[in-house]
């Protein structure tokens, strides 16, 4: 999890000695991107001090580095993406209500990858390719139709960055040019041991009386901390570990252990 003060350096930029390690002035990605635009990604995981220094550049057009009193203008068209219901973080608190609505102008709603069955070749093509050219394999993109019933059958509670991950180790251990069942993550080549997983996270929600009325969003909170608690143990502890196997990027699995106080078990 990025620190406050690095995270807000490299939107707004800073001046020298705004503080230690800062040795010389640096631009911020906003003033790089003037009259152009930005993509902020994982935008539902800003702390909230990082929130209002964003609201103030949509309202007023212009940021102050960090070490500097004088505000610079800029221009810039903000595009930003999360994985968060922001609306459910705005209502417990996490996420500024202005902030929201002046993010979600023109809100596009992406379906879950397992909703998109036919993007999944092209995604996992763009994926071989991007980690072919990292690490000098030269993979082919031609799948055998055996891989590629298992990855377009594979449920993806990752989503896209659950694929990217899949295909990536599988062109790191892949031993020849092609693309093999046994490169693949074991609940991907094995479909009642993903069956199994998912019904595990479900078994959380067996005990639950609807008929009584429950909190929707206090059982998802449930669910996840039950499921991240079990991807920790599994990797004894190691965060970002766990966050590979659970298919999320380490910022987002480190704000959901601290938003649901998840503690190390002894």
């Amino acid at each position: 999890n990025i620190p406050s003060e690095l995270l807000e350096s490299e939107l707004f930029g800073h001046t020298k000695g705004a503080f230690t390690g800062a040795i010389a002035a640096k631009k911020g990605l906003f003033e790089v991107a003037d009259t152009g635009s930005i993509f902020l990604d994982e935008i539902g995981d800003l702390r909230p001090e990082t929130q209002v220094r964003l609201l103030r550049v949509i309202q007023e057009r212009e940021f102050t580095p960090l070490g500097d009193t004088t505000p610079a203008k800029v221009d810039v068209r903000i595009v930003a993406a999360t994985n968060v219901d922001l609306k459910e973080a705005v209502k417990s608190g996490m996420f500024r209500e202005d902030l929201y609505y002046r993010l979600s102008v023109v809100p596009i709603e992406l379906p879950p990858l397992r909703d998109r069955r036919e993007d999944i070749l092209p995604l996992a093509q763009h994926f071989v390719r991007k980690y072919n050219d990292e690490n000098g394999r030269k993979i082919s993109e031609n799948f055998s139709p055996e891989v590629l019933s298992l990855l377009e059958n594979y449920y993806y509670p990752g989503n896209v960055r659950e694929l990217e991950n899949i295909i990536e180790r599988a062109v790191v251990i892949a031993p020849t040019d092609e693309i093999t069942v046994e490169c693949l993550r074991p609940e991907v080549r094995d479909p009642n041991l993903a069956r199994e997983m998912i019904q595990d996270g479900e078994g959380a929600s067996e005990d639950i009386d609807i008929a009584r009325g429950v909190n929707f969003y206090d059982q998802v909170r449930r669910f996840e901390t039950d499921l991240i608690r079990r991807a920790l143990d599994q990797t004894g502890g190691h965060q970002s570990r766990a966050a590979r196997l659970l298919g999320l990027n380490a910022t987002t699995l480190n704000s959901k252990i601290k938003s649901y106080n998840i503690l190390p078990r002894v």
